[in-house]
């Protein structure tokens, strides 16, 4: 077996079972491939670890996706997030299409259902990036600043200027960190590393920039460029920028972000529901597209910056800018619970009632998120048949 096709092979094996979001994604993967393979060593996957949760883009995935490099160069990249993200990026496009042809079901009890799994989702991530994220009253007082911000003013305040001033605040208020980056080897020379920044900005100016065309193409691109703290924040950039524009309906959106909780494999497969289910023609090319435009940034910078990560991480600038823009991450993620998600999810009492029962379902067991998704699935449809309590 070839080294592309073994790393293929064995990212898409680890697209089909990996339950349990970012972090679960991040223990499997230690213990594929530092523990049992030894592909590589330790140290090596904390540097890697380090980068890309420095980084803006989904953890998971340009973790896995720089461990394919290590193994076998950038081909061996894309290999790795091409088998990781090929199983729920298929799901999402299809139930995508599958939705919109459905039509009438912005009263389906499941529909409802999903959106609740949803509530109790990013309800159970919020405590969690809270928890790890802000845990002094610097940060904590950053992410309430942000909340309300994005709250009290989301017409003229938007994720990227909060984004900006949760690293200002950073750079001024927090303490620069006492360590810094061990050396780091990769198959990435400085050549590659300098054309695929080239490509991020090109990308970045051409769709997100003020000369880019607002649609859902540049919506997705700047999401993925700009979504530091893990995949979940991914909700509130890209409802600000699709749902409140009314590129895509609420119910429809907030129903995909539910079942792709349910799915193995990276979160952001659910660009692929977005494009699928909006696109009028050709639903399948386009939820592709948005698949790779929501990725792109993020893998882009992890092949532009892994040459050039201990220089910048020997600047006290940046270990302190990057807690703050943590911080303001969980502002944003907090308002975006409470609108859209509680005020368009939850309608009911017997709602808030399925709600809560998959929250704690969440906290205090080891359900996992895909069983809390089903089950308020079919909650949501029993909920259906009792108008008493609706």
């Amino acid at each position: 077996m070839s080294p592309l096709t073994e790393i293929f092979a064995t990212f898409l094996r680890l697209g089909l079972i990996a339950f349990g979001g970012p972090v679960a994604h991040l223990g499997y993967f230690h213990r594929w491939f530092v523990r049992d393979r030894r592909w590589l060593d330790d140290a090596t996957y904390g540097q890697i670890l380090a980068l890309c949760q420095m980084l803006p883009g989904p953890t998971s995935s340009q973790t896995g996706f720089a461990i394919g490099i290590e193994r076998a160069g950038l081909a061996g990249g894309v290999a790795a997030w091409l088998g990781f993200t090929l199983p729920s990026a298929t799901i999402m496009i299809a139930l995508g299409i599958a939705i919109q042809h459905l039509g009438g079901i912005d009263s389906a009890g499941w529909l409802n259902g999903l959106k609740l799994a949803a509530v109790a989702v990013v309800a159970h991530a919020l405590f969690g990036m809270a928890r790890q994220l802000c845990p002094d009253w610097p940060r904590a007082g950053m992410a309430a600043a942000s909340a309300l911000m994005i709250s009290l003013a989301p017409a003229a305040v938007g994720p990227f200027v909060v984004i900006i001033g949760g690293a200002l605040a950073g750079v001024v208020l927090l303490p620069s960190p006492t360590s810094a980056p061990t050396d780091l080897g990769t198959r990435v020379t400085r050549r590659q590393a300098i054309a695929a920044l080239g490509l991020f900005a090109v990308g970045l100016i051409a769709l997100a920039g003020p000369f880019g065309i607002p649609s859902l193409w540049s919506v997705l691109y700047q999401s993925g460029a700009l979504v530091f703290g893990g995949g979940h924040v991914v909700l509130p950039l890209l409802e600000s920028g699709l749902v409140a524009p009314g590129l895509i309906d609420a119910n429809q959106f907030l129903a995909g972000y539910g079942a792709a909780q349910a799915l193995p494999g990276p979160l952001f497969s659910f660009g692929g529901f977005i494009g699928a289910g909006v696109a009028n023609q050709a639903p399948l090319l386009a939820g592709l597209l948005a698949t790779l435009l929501l990725f792109a940034p993020g893998l882009l910078l992890v092949v532009g910056l892994l040459p050039f990560w201990q220089a910048a991480g020997r600047y006290p600038v940046t270990g302190r800018a990057l807690p703050g823009i943590n911080a303001a991450v969980v502002g944003l993620l907090a308002a975006v619970l409470w609108d859209p998600i509680i005020t368009s999810g939850i309608g009911s009492l017997g709602d808030t009632g399925v709600a809560l029962v998959a929250l704690l379902a969440l906290a205090l067991t080891r359900t996992p998120p895909w069983a809390v998704v089903v089950g308020c699935a079919l909650a949501g449809a029993g909920l259906g048949y009792l108008p008493s309590m609706a």
